[in-house]
This record gives C-alpha cells, structure tokens and sequence, in this order.
C-alpha cells in the first residue's frame, strides 16, 4: 500500500506531464469556445424556463 508522500509524489509527476502535453489556445480556438459555452448556457436556460412554464402551467400557482 502506497504512503501518502507516494501518492503525492505520483500526483506531481502526473500534473507535470499533463502541463508539459498542453498548450495555450490561439484566439481562434478560444473565440470557438466561447460560442459553443455561451450557445450550451443558453440552450440550457431555454429548457430550464420551458420546464418551468410547463410547472407553472400545470399548478397554476
């Protein structure tokens, strides 16, 4: 069984390999993000809002 500093120690070195493979995104890539985020909040505040009409509708209250 692993001590706590192994497992720590295992943490780091798999961080940093992690860090090593990513890079930072262009301003291309970063504007396609933010689209489809901003797009996915909305879609989900569209379903949220129909839901609760539905709940409204349905109660009257």
């Amino acid at each position: 069984m692993a001590t706590f500093t192994e497992k720590l120690k295992g943490f780091w070195s798999e961080s940093k390999r992690v860090l090593m493979v990513t890079k930072k995104p262009g301003w291309k890539e970063f504007k396609l993000a933010v689209k489809i985020t901003g797009l996915g909040m909305i879609i989900i505040g569209t379903i949220g809002l129909i839901i609760r009409l539905i709940g409204y509708l349905i109660t009257g209250s």
